[in-house]
């Protein structure tokens, strides 16, 4: 017997990180209008740029930090699932906030750094997703009855690589966002029974037990 219905969903781990992806881009929008609210004379400090599953989304033209949202791992916990129906999943979204910073004269005398320009973007851009995702707002990030919780696991700070040398003047800060909900699987379709037929089974000594049938047509 196969499975009747045709798979045509996604998974409620795809649905997440592409609603992660979704809300981080509508704040860092909201938060740009608002510091022009508040008169703040540089609102573009509170901009970045929203990717997911980028392998390598600082080839994008720099200037402004980029967020890459992408789904790292799941894993389930049997006690908490049935095994028909539902499987409990608790899955890390690294979160990768890539700062790019230039080298540039220091009217004071000297020069900024580029690498150090680039660490403090990335510290930035990381501030800004930690608050939006962990503000009561988004306690169940928008999926209430499908989200049971959220929470950041760590933020680790690098140099990315490309052909086993790091990257010039950009710098990652990874955010491990954890969250915990159900994942469901196919179930058996219902069908309606118009005849049942039970087999006829016989004792050794030869005698009919059972034989049956019910017709279930109005």
């Amino acid at each position: 017997m196969t499975i009747a219905t045709l798979i045509d969903k996604q998974d409620t781990a795809e649905i997440i990180r592409d609603q992660i992806a979704a809300l981080l881009a509508l704040e860092t929008a909201a938060q740009v209008k608002l510091a022009n609210t508040a008169g703040k004379s540089t609102p573009s400090e509170w901009k970045f740029r929203v990717f997911q599953e980028r392998a390598n989304p600082w080839e994008e033209v720099p200037g402004v930090p980029i967020v890459n949202v992408w789904w790292d791992n799941s894993t389930f916990d049997g006690a908490a699932s049935n095994i028909v129906e539902r499987q409990k999943s608790s899955t890390i979204y690294n979160l990768d906030c890539y700062g790019y910073g230039r080298s540039s004269d220091n009217p004071a005398g000297g020069h900024h750094c580029g690498d150090q320009s680039a660490a403090e973007e990335a510290q930035k851009a990381v501030r800004l997703v930690r608050n939006i995702l962990m503000s009561a707002e988004y306690t169940y990030l928008g999926l209430r009855g499908t989200v049971w919780r959220r929470w950041i696991d760590s933020i680790s700070i690098f140099q990315p690589q490309q052909d086993n040398q790091n990257v010039q003047h950009v710098v990652v800060a990874r955010l491990a966002f954890r969250v915990e909900f159900n994942e469901y699987s196919p179930q058996v379709v219902a069908e309606t029974l118009d005849l049942l037929t039970v087999d006829v089974l016989r004792t050794e000594d030869g005698e009919i037990v059972v034989e049956a049938d019910y017709d279930y047509t109005a």
